[in-house]
């Protein structure tokens, strides 16, 4: 264990007591990889060697912009600086440092991009493909969930019209709505839903993109677009919130801009009302 106040301990030692004891409790084991491999490729070889009472608002600057200099996207850049404002957290909080150097306002801004979301004329080519495979695209895009998710459905997991998601990425148990039709067709398989493991979503993505001709598809995509297709149909984003899982709204807001489509279906609609008047 570190002493307090972290006389003559360095970044490198509070990093790795950082991954052993608070990444290794409070993410997955996924998780805690990425964060150990972060740890070992951009933090410690710009101030593994400092003492980490000698870290200062600056110092969390200054690899700010080596990150940058570094040619890394900037939603990289911050996912580097919030494992650091993490690690300073818990160090502060485990009272290895009085309190946190991490500053404020060094976060980079991130452009905002649309869903990668499936267009319908990809949505009619992926449906026209052979089965089972492209009852795996019908699922994925009338449940909206994750690949994980997909692969670990099973026929008894239905009750009541509602496909019953338990393990899920953030251990809550979740109900999902599915269709008539969609309901009917999952009640006459039995057993595991998707053929492929978990592991495989590269390999299902290829067959797809070979039977389909969509070039760029990958299986998140089937998620994407069942949240667009939901907002743009007039559902609320809590019941979004709800079926995708999300701990927060925020992360299910990134899908409330609706298409141009969308948008053109509206304005004709109050358009059209306006001119009855």
């Amino acid at each position: 264990m570190l002493g307090p106040h972290g006389s003559g301990v360095t970044v490198a030692q509070v990093a790795a007591q950082w991954v052993l004891l608070y990444v290794a409790t409070a993410r997955s084991a996924k998780n805690m990889g990425m964060a150990a491999q972060r740890v070992r490729d951009y933090l410690v070889p710009f101030m593994g060697e400092a003492p980490i009472t000698a870290v200062r608002p600056d110092t969390v600057r200054g690899y700010r912009l080596h990150l940058h200099d570094r040619g890394l996207a900037p939603r990289t850049v911050r996912h580097l600086l919030t494992d650091l404002r993490c690690m300073l957290g818990w160090a502060s909080e485990s009272g290895i440092v009085e309190r946190s150097p991490f500053p404020r306002r060094v976060m980079p801004r991130i452009q905002e991009e649309p869903p990668d979301r499936l267009w319908p004329d990809e949505v009619e080519a992926l449906l026209a493909i052979p089965e089972p495979f492209a009852f795996v695209v019908r699922l994925g895009l009338g449940t909206g969930l994750r690949w994980g998710e997909l692969c670990r459905s099973r026929r008894e997991h239905v009750e009541l019209g509602m496909l019953v998601v338990s393990q899920t990425k953030s251990s809550r148990i979740r109900r999902v709505p599915l269709t008539a039709a969609l309901s009917r067709e999952i009640g006459a398989r039995s057993g595991r839903l998707v053929p492929y493991s978990e592991g495989a979503s590269s390999s299902f993505a290829k067959v797809v993109r070979r039977h389909s001709g969509v070039a760029g598809f990958h299986v998140h995509q089937l998620r994407h677009t069942f949240a667009c297709r939901w907002i743009e149909s007039g559902g609320s984003l809590p019941a979004l919130q709800q079926i995708l899982g999300h701990a927060s709204v925020v992360t299910t807001q990134m899908y409330a801009r609706l298409s141009d489509d969308a948008v053109r279906r509206e304005a004709e609609r109050i358009n059209g009302a306006s001119d009855v008047r």
